[in-house]
C-alpha cells in the first residue's frame, strides 16, 4: 500500500493538469476555427466582389456602334411601356419600348431636334428640382 500512497499525490497532479490542458487546447482550438472562419468569408467575399466586377467589364457595349450610340431621353408611358430617344450618328430615333419588343415610331435629323437651352455661359441650363425628380422616379423600376 506504500506504493499507492505515493502513487495518489502524483496521480491527483496529473488528473488535475489534463483537465487544464484541455482547456488551453479547447481555446486554441476555438480560436483557430473563428480565424479560419473569418478567412474562409474574407476569401468567399472577395471572389464574389472579383467576379462582379468581372461581369461587369464583360457586359459593357464594345465598338465602334456603342459609342456612336446615345440615348437622350426616355418617358414612361405604362408600367413596362417607355418610349425612348435615341441619338445614333446624325439621326435620332423615338423608339417604343415594350416587354420582349421595340419598334422604330419616328426617326428625324438629330440637327431638327431643339436641344436645352442654353444659358448665357454657353452651357445648358441645369434643371430644376423637380425634372430631376422626374427623371429618377422614371428610372425606379
Amino acid at each position: 500500500m506504500d506504493s499507492d500512497a505515493r502513487l495518489r499525490p502524483a496521480l491527483a497532479s496529473i488528473l488535475l493538469l489534463v483537465p487544464a490542458t484541455a482547456a488551453a487546447e479547447d481555446g486554441l482550438t476555438l480560436a483557430a476555427t473563428v480565424g479560419q472562419m473569418i478567412l474562409g468569408l474574407g476569401l468567399v467575399l472577395a471572389l464574389l466582389f472579383g467576379a462582379l466586377l468581372l461581369i461587369k467589364r464583360l457586359s459593357l457595349p464594345r465598338g465602334p456602334a456603342a459609342s456612336s450610340l446615345k440615348v437622350v431621353g426616355a418617358a414612361a408611358v405604362g408600367p413596362r411601356e417607355r418610349v425612348v430617344l435615341v441619338e445614333v450618328g446624325d439621326k435620332l430615333l423615338v423608339l417604343g419600348v415594350a416587354q420582349g419588343q421595340v419598334e422604330g415610331l419616328h426617326t428625324f435629323d438629330a440637327a431638327d431636334f431643339p436641344r436645352e437651352p442654353a444659358t448665357e455661359g454657353g452651357e445648358a441650363a441645369a434643371p430644376g428640382f423637380a425634372e430631376r425628380l422626374q427623371r429618377l422616379m422614371e428610372r425606379r423600376p
